[in-house]
C-alpha cells in the first residue's frame, strides 16, 4: 500500500505511545509494519536521497504531537504519552490532523502560520502540487516546490533556446559538453562547427583531455511539435561511418520518435546517444549553462551531541 502521510500517522503513533515508552526507531518500524509496507516502500527515499520517507513522516508525526503536548520526551529519541494525550484517546478522532491539533486547548503546533501547508491554493504552484503538499512534511513541501520551480525553469529555458540562431545553438551544445567533462578547449571542440558540407556533423569534441577518441555531434534546434524521425538519425549514423567515427551525440530541442530511438539502439559498430529537449534542459540546469542561481536555502538541524556530558567533565 502507499506510504501514509505524516498526519495519518499521528493517531497510530499516539496510540502506540499509550502503551509505554517508545524509541523513535521502534516507532518507525511499528508504523511500517502496521501499514504493511513492502521492503521497497520501507527503503523509499525523499527526492533528496537523504532520508527514508517513512522515517521522515514518522518523525514529523512525533514532532507535531510533542509540540501539541500530547506526548512528552523522556530522553533524546524516546517518548511517551502525556496526560493530555490520554485525554484525547479517551474520545479519539477518526484522524489527527494539524487542524485538529490547532483546536486543542493550549496547543502550539503550527499555530498562526501558513507553514503547515494547509492553506488555500496560492502563488504559482499547480493545483496538483498544492493537493500533494497538503499532507506533506516540511522537507517534502520544499522538495515539491523545488521540483515545480525546476519544471518551470526547464520549460522556459527550452523556449529561449529555440529562439537562438542555429550557430549559437551549436556553440551552446559544445559549451555544455565541455562543462559536462569532455576534454579539449572550446576552440578545439568547435573546429568543425558550422562548416559547409559537414555531412551531418555539427561539431567534434574530445572524449577526454588527451584526445584518445572523439565524439561527433549533431544538434537540431526544432520546435516541440517537430520530432526527429528515424531517417535523420540514420543520416547521422552514415555521417559517423563516413568520418570513421564510433561515437556520436544527437541533441535536439524537440524529441525523438520511437522509431528513431530504435534505429539508434540497433547500431553495433558505433554508439549514438540521443538527448531530447527535456533531458537537454535538465543538463543545462545541472551544469549552469544558460541559467544562474539567484537564491540558495540552507537547512540546518539541531546538533548538541558534542555537549552531552559536558557538566560531568567540568
Amino acid at each position: 500500500m502507499a506510504i501514509p502521510d505524516f498526519q495519518t500517522l499521528m493517531l497510530p503513533v499516539l496510540q502506540r505511545l499509550a502503551s509505554g515508552r517508545w524509541k523513535s526507531a521502534d516507532l518507525i518500524e511499528a508504523m511500517a509494519t502496521q501499514y504493511n509496507l513492502t521492503v521497497d516502500e520501507r527503503k523509499a527515499l525523499l527526492p533528496s536521497g537523504r532520508q527514508a520517507i517513512i522515517e521522515n513522516r514518522t518523525h514529523w508525526a512525533v514532532n507535531y504531537l510533542y509540540k501539541s503536548g500530547l506526548i512528552t520526551r523522556i530522553v533524546r529519541g524516546q517518548y511517551e504519552i502525556s496526560n493530555h494525550g490520554r485525554d484525547v484517546l479517551d474520545k479519539p478522532p477518526e484522524r489527527i490532523t494539524i487542524g485538529y491539533l490547532k483546536k486543542l486547548p493550549g496547543a502550539t503546533a503550527a499555530k498562526g502560520s501558513e507553514s503547515d501547508g494547509l492553506q488555500s491554493n496560492s502563488g504559482t504552484a499547480t493545483e496538483a502540487s498544492t493537493d500533494e503538499a497538503v499532507n506533506a512534511t516540511p522537507e517534502e513541501r520544499m522538495e515539491i516546490a523545488a521540483r515545480d520551480l525546476g519544471q518551470e525553469l526547464a520549460a522556459g529555458l527550452l523556449v529561449q533556446v529555440r529562439t537562438i540562431s542555429p550557430p549559437a545553438f551549436e556553440r551552446l551544445i559544445i559549451d555544455l559538453l565541455l562543462k559536462i567533462g569532455y576534454g579539449g578547449s572550446r576552440q578545439d571542440a568547435a573546429r568543425h562547427l558550422g562548416a559547409s558540407g559537414d555531412g551531418g556533423i555539427d561539431g567534434v569534441i574530445r572524449e577526454d583531455a588527451l584526445g584518445l577518441d572523439s565524439i561527433y555531434i549533431q544538434a537540431k534546434r526544432h520546435a516541440e511539435d517537430n520530432p526527429i524521425g528515424a531517417p535523420v538519425v540514420q543520416g547521422f549514423a552514415g555521417a559517423l561511418l563516413g568520418n570513421g567515427a564510433t561515437k556520436g551525440v544527437f541533441i535536439t530541442t524537440s524529441r525523438f520518435t520511437k522509431q528513431a530511438r530504435t534505429v539508434a539502439a540497433a547500431y553495433k559498430t558505433h554508439r549514438i546517444v540521443l538527448i531530447d529537449g527535456e533531458e537537454l534542459a535538465q543538463l543545462m540546469i545541472e551544469h549552469e549553462i544558460g541559467v544562474r542561481t539567484v537564491q540558495e536555502i540552507r537547512i540546518q538541524r539541531i546538533d548538541l551531541d558534542g555537549y552531552e556530558g559536558i557538566d560531568a567533565a567540568l
